[in-house]
C-alpha cells in the first residue's frame, strides 16, 4: 500500500468518527495557536518597540544619576554637563536635563490631577526632525528657546489633551498654572497616543529650573545626551562615564546607556520571555499527542481484525506500521492546520485590541504572524503526531496474524 492510499483510508477514518477526532486534535489545536498567538504578539512587540527607538534617534544616551547620598559633597549639575558637551564637541552635540515633577495643574476651576509636568532644555527638541526626544511632534506654535530656559521664563508646551479639555483647540498664548504658578501655552505638541487624560498627550513641558524650583530640588537626577552621530555613540557614552567617575569615584553612583543598548537589551528580555511562553504552550502540544498516542491504540485494537486479515492477504509489518504511522501524522498535520488558522485570526483580533489600547491605530503594533513561524509550528504539529503515533503503529505491525483473526 503505498502513500496515497494510506493517507486516503485515514481521511477516511477521520471521517467517519469527527467528534472523536476533533477530541484527539485539540490539544494539537490549541498548541499550534498558541504558538502561533505568542510568536506573532513577540515579534509584533519587538517591531513596535524598534520603532519607538528609531524615533528616538540610536544617538541617545540616558544618564541616571543617583549620587553618594546626603552626607557626600560629591555631585553635578546641569552646568558640569552643559561644559562636558562643550569640550567634546565632536562626540556629544547636546544635553537635556530632564526633571519629572508632581504639581497641581489646573485651568480656570478644572483640576488636571493626572497630567505629567516635565522640566526640560530648549535641546529636547530637534527642530530639523521636529520631534521632542520622547517620540512626539511638535503640532503648533514653538518649542522652548535657549532664552526661556536660560531666564526661567514662566512659558510651557502642552500636549494635545490639554489642548482640546483644557483650551477648547485654542491654547496659544492662554494661561495653565501649575501649584499656583502661571505658565502662558506657547506650544501644542501634535497628537501621540489617543489624546487621553493620563496619556502621553496629557502632558506640560517647561524649563527645567522651573521644574526644580516647583519640586524643591536642587539637583538633576536624570540627564539625555545626544552623540555627534550613531558612530561615535559609544565613544560618548564612554566619555560621559569617565567624568561622572572622576566626580563620585565610584560606578555605582550612575548608570548610562545608549538606544542601542536599550533595544539589545530590550529585544533579550523579549525573546526570553517569549522563549518561556512557547514552551509553556509546546506542553499542548504534548498534551495532543499523548491523546493522538491514546486514540491510535484504541484504533489498533477494535481494527484487530482488519490487522489479521490484511497480515493475511500478505501485508507486511512495515505497510501496517506506515499505515497507522500515517494515519496519526494525518490527525496531527489536520489538527496544526485548524491551529494555525485558529492562530492566525487571534492575532488578528489581539491586534486590534492592543493598537486600540495603545492609542496607535494601524500605524503602530501589528502582530502579523511569520511564514517561518507558521511552518515550524505546522512541522512540530505532524512530527509531535509521528512521534506519538510509532508506539501504536508497531503494537499494530506486531501482531500474529492469526491471533488477530480469531480476534473479536
Amino acid at each position: 500500500m503505498n502513500f496515497t492510499q494510506s493517507f486516503r483510508l485515514a481521511v477516511k477514518s477521520l471521517i467517519a468518527s469527527k467528534m472523536r477526532a476533533l477530541l484527539t486534535m485539540l490539544g494539537i489545536i490549541i498548541g499550534v495557536a498558541a504558538v502561533i498567538v505568542i510568536t506573532s504578539l513577540g515579534n509584533g512587540m519587538q517591531n513596535y518597540m524598534n520603532r519607538q527607538f528609531d524615533q528616538l534617534g540610536a544617538n541617545l544616551i540616558q544618564v541616571q544619576i543617583w549620587g553618594l547620598g546626603g552626607m557626600s559633597s560629591r555631585t553635578v549639575d546641569p552646568d558640569d554637563m552643559y561644559a562636558l558637551v562643550d569640550k567634546y564637541p565632536q562626540y556629544l552635540s547636546g544635553v537635556s536635563p530632564y526633571v519629572m515633577t508632581q504639581g497641581i495643574v489646573r485651568r480656570g476651576a478644572d483640576d488636571y490631577t493626572r497630567t505629567s509636568v516635565y522640566g526640560v532644555s530648549e535641546f529636547f527638541y530637534n527642530a530639523q526632525r521636529n520631534q521632542v526626544l520622547s517620540g512626539s511632534q511638535l503640532g503648533e506654535g514653538r518649542f522652548l528657546s535657549y532664552i526661556d530656559v536660560e531666564r526661567h521664563q514662566n512659558v510651557c508646551v502642552i500636549g494635545s489633551y490639554l489642548a482640546q479639555d483644557a483650551f477648547g483647540g485654542d491654547a496659544l498664548g492662554r494661561s495653565i498654572t501649575i501649584n499656583g504658578t502661571p505658565f502662558t501655552v506657547i506650544g501644542v505638541m501634535a497628537e501621540y497616543a489617543d489624546s487621553t487624560e493620563g496619556s502621553s498627550d496629557d502632558v506640560i513641558f517647561i524649563p527645567y529650573g522651573n521644574a526644580m524650583q516647583l519640586n524643591g530640588s536642587g539637583w538633576v537626577d536624570l540627564y539625555l545626551f545626544n552623540s555627534a552621530d550613531k558612530d561615535t555613540a559609544n565613544l560618548a557614552k564612554g566619555i560621559i562615564e569617565s567624568r561622572l567617575y572622576q566626580t563620585f569615584q565610584t560606578e555605582d553612583a550612575y548608570y548610562a546607556m545608549s538606544s542601542a543598548e536599550m533595544m539589545d537589551a530590550m529585544d533579550a528580555m523579549l525573546n526570553t520571555l517569549m522563549m518561556i511562553l512557547i514552551l509553556i504552550a509546546a506542553i499542548s502540544l504534548l498534551v495532543g499527542g499523548i491523546g493522538i498516542m491514546n486514540i491510535m491504540l484504541v484504533s489498533v485494537t477494535e481494527r484487530t481484525r482488519e490487522i489479521g486479515i490484511r497480515k493475511s492477504l500478505g501485508a507486511k509489518r512495515r505497510d501496517i506500521r506506515s499505515q497507522f504511522i500515517i494515519e496519526a501524522g494525518t490527525t496531527s498535520a489536520i489538527g496544526g492546520a485548524i491551529g494555525i488558522v485558529l492562530g492566525i485570526l487571534m492575532a488578528n483580533v489581539l491586534t486590534n485590541i492592543i493598537a486600540f489600547a495603545l492609542g496607535t491605530g494601524n500605524d503602530g503594533f501589528v502582530a502579523i504572524p511569520t511564514l517561518g513561524g507558521i511552518a515550524v509550528s505546522f512541522g512540530v504539529s505532524v512530527g509531535v503526531g509521528i512521534l506519538f503515533g510509532y508506539l501504536p503503529a508497531n503494537k499494530a505491525a506486531r501482531l500474529n496474524p492469526i491471533d488477530a483473526l480469531r480476534y473479536d
